[in-house]
């Protein structure tokens, strides 16, 4: 059936509708309107963008009370002063939390390494789980974690706020109704500040290790970027390549500069240039070129969603989509959206199998770099 193309309105405003998130928006949600409890998982040296999280979490309708789970106890006064009144407990153990607190929505924030054995725990005690990135140190610790969500009948979510920005939501809705027409190319860049690799406290966090987070700025920062793209485009990377080096030469083992190509299963190919280059700020974009148009996105920078269709119904000339969003908005939504589903009221914000294909594809972008060989994802 053909996609009726919206009206020039609404190709020049307003935010896509979040019911269209993932493949099986076409359920009817009619869930619970009673609020649920969530529970969080971490530790002093855990992931980051904690603050955001319990946020999202605080002013969450949805949710009526919160437990937090810290071994070491380094996170209580941050979540005492977030959560309020909603902060039910504080536990020392994970496993303790689980059992009495029973969360229906779990939110693993902890190093790479030590969320995979977490986001079991969850998923095995009935929760929906909201892990932040990365989400593990390797692809073996997650490949299991998506089959047992199904088992359970649960949702393993990754935090890609990317998606919530307002500017992608109004990006997706213009392909969706045909103003880019086939894909054809994508280019992205997501550049930060090299400053940071030359600070000695950096040198000894966990997300300079490659064994406790996995990798550096791809695993990190492009993975937003590759997730994305799949995301706006509905399709998935099927084959990928890529060069992962220590271009600044600081005392890391991880890579901070990430040059990857890759190919869609519909036939988009497209690069990703993910490094830490500047003195300070960032340099980000995402372009996108289609048989009827081309789209252009800073995210970073305030500029408005610049966009041009040849489609018939399209408005003549360059288009302007202006927004106002920021990273600690995004993550506020991708948490209201996943206690929204958690209680029935509509879809999830990501799905276990988008999940850990996005994993493949960061892994095999890595596998590329160690073997100087293209990998077929599949």
């Amino acid at each position: 059936m053909k996609r009726q193309p919206i009206s020039r309105r609404q190709a020049l405003g307003g935010l896509a509708a979040l019911a269209a998130i993932p493949a099986n928006a076409n359920r009817i949600w009619a869930g619970s309107e009673k609020p649920i409890s969530a529970g969080v998982l971490t530790k002093a040296t855990g992931g980051g963008h904690i603050r955001q999280l319990l946020q999202g979490l605080a002013s969450a309708r949805g949710v009526a009370r919160v437990a937090v789970s810290d071994p070491t106890g380094k996170r209580f006064d941050q979540a005492k002063a977030i959560l309020g009144d909603r902060l039910e407990g504080l536990y020392r153990s994970h496993q303790e939390m689980l059992r009495k607190a029973r969360p229906k929505l779990a939110v693993v924030i902890l190093e790479g390494y030590h969320s995979p054995p977490a986001i079991r725990m969850a998923l095995e005690a009935g929760s929906h789980v909201i892990t932040e990135k990365p989400g593990c140190a390797r692809l073996e610790d997650f490949e299991p974690l998506a089959p047992l969500a199904r088992t359970q009948n649960r949702e393993l979510m990754l935090a890609m706020q990317t998606r919530m920005s307002q500017a992608i939501q109004k990006a997706r809705e213009l392909i969706r109704n045909g103003y880019l027409g086939k894909p054809y190319s994508a280019t992205m860049d997501w550049i930060a500040d090299q400053t940071r690799l030359t600070r000695p406290e950096f040198h000894g966090l966990w997300v300079a290790s490659k064994a406790k987070a996995g990798g550096g700025k791809l695993i990190y920062h492009g993975i937003h970027y590759l997730d994305v793209l799949q995301y706006l485009i509905e399709d998935r990377i099927d084959r990928i390549s890529a060069l992962c080096e220590n271009v600044g030469g600081q005392p890391i083992d991880v890579e901070d500069a990430a040059v990857v190509t890759f190919r869609m299963r519909g036939g988009l190919v497209g690069t990703l240039n993910a490094g830490y280059y500047l003195d300070r700020s960032k340099q980000n974009q995402i372009r996108l070129w289609g048989s009827k148009g081309w789209m252009h996105l800073e995210l970073t920078s305030g500029e408005p969603l610049k966009w041009y269709s040849t489609h018939p119904d399209a408005p003549r000339g360059v288009q302007l989509f202006h927004y106002q969003d920021d990273p600690s908005q995004r993550y506020r939504a991708l948490v209201h959206a996943a206690v929204d589903f958690a209680r029935g009221q509509g879809p999830p914000p990501m799905t276990a199998e988008e999940c850990l294909h996005l994993m493949r594809v960061i892994f095999g972008a890595y596998r590329s770099a160690e073997t100087g060989r293209t990998q077929d994802l599949g």
